[in-house]
């Protein structure tokens, strides 16, 4: 279950995040996951969920998962979302989007110094 692994790791990368920026809670974490990352992102969730549950920083903290489609380019100039086989020339086109677990945005709320 590398989910709980990617959960973990959302979780410390949002800690590290808020204390670096003396913040009091996170409220929202941002993260986009392509669609061909071989994750779940409802597990990532549920397991992100049962990780913060008793931590005061991340009381109501919400995670958003956005699912990112995959993008692929061929030598040929194909452009698209076909990740096996470039439908205008047959060969194998390179996957540049769809296979990333990125956060993207960490909301926090942080005390006026």
């Amino acid at each position: 279950m590398h989910e709980y692994g990617i959960a973990y790791d959302i979780v410390e990368t949002a800690r590290r995040a808020a204390i670096e920026h003396h913040a009091r809670l996170i409220s929202k974490v941002c993260v986009d996951v392509g669609e061909i990352s071989m994750i779940n992102p409802e597990q990532v969730e549920f397991l992100f969920a049962t990780i913060i549950e008793d931590d005061p920083l991340f009381a109501g903290t919400v995670l958003t998962c956005t699912v990112i489609p995959p993008v692929t380019r061929c030598d040929c100039g194909y452009v698209g979302s076909e990740i096996y086989v470039c439908p205008d020339c047959g060969a194998l086109p390179s996957i540049e989007k769809g296979k990333e677990i990125v956060v993207t945005n960490i909301e926090i709320e942080a005390d006026e110094e």
